[in-house]
């Protein structure tokens, strides 16, 4: 979904210097704590030279096509039921593009809960219940 039609009461996006953003263990912020916890990983095994944000938007789309495999030509209601072992595969799969996204958006400094939090603003203007409920029509055709 494109972000072109921005309501003009949301704030501006937070950011923070990266220097400044780290987050004790156990802080609370759990997202902060995987940025913390990745930057230590990559830096560890040197690998900060392969983490362009190109390099992580296209592996975190390549994980997104694998937590997709599983649920491939399954029925609606089989896909609410996935056998334990499949389903601890897409929780692999799942945690694997969360991973990407937070190492995406730390190279970016983007807060991904304050953006997620204006994405929300930004739908519930674009898909108001009254027109919405119900509905899986674009906000364009509502």
């Amino acid at each position: 979904m494109s972000t072109d039609a921005r309501p003009d009461d949301l704030p501006p996006p937070t950011a923070a210097p990266r220097a400044a953003t780290t987050a004790a263990p156990g802080s609370g912020d759990p997202l902060a704590e995987l940025r913390d916890a990745l930057r230590t990983f990559a830096a560890e095994r040197d690998w900060e030279r392969f983490h362009a944000p190109k390099n992580l938007a296209a592996a975190l789309v390549v994980e997104a096509g694998e937590l997709l495999e599983p649920f491939q030509w399954l029925p609606d209601d089989r896909s609410h039921a996935l056998p334990p072992d499949v389903l601890e595969a897409v929780r692999m799969e799942m945690a694997d593009v969360l991973l990407y996204l937070v190492r995406l958006a730390d190279r970016l400094d983007v807060d991904l809960a304050d953006a997620a939090r204006r994405k929300m603003a930004i739908n519930a203007t674009r898909y108001p219940v009254d027109r919405a409920r119900g509905r899986s029509d674009k906000h364009d055709r509502l």
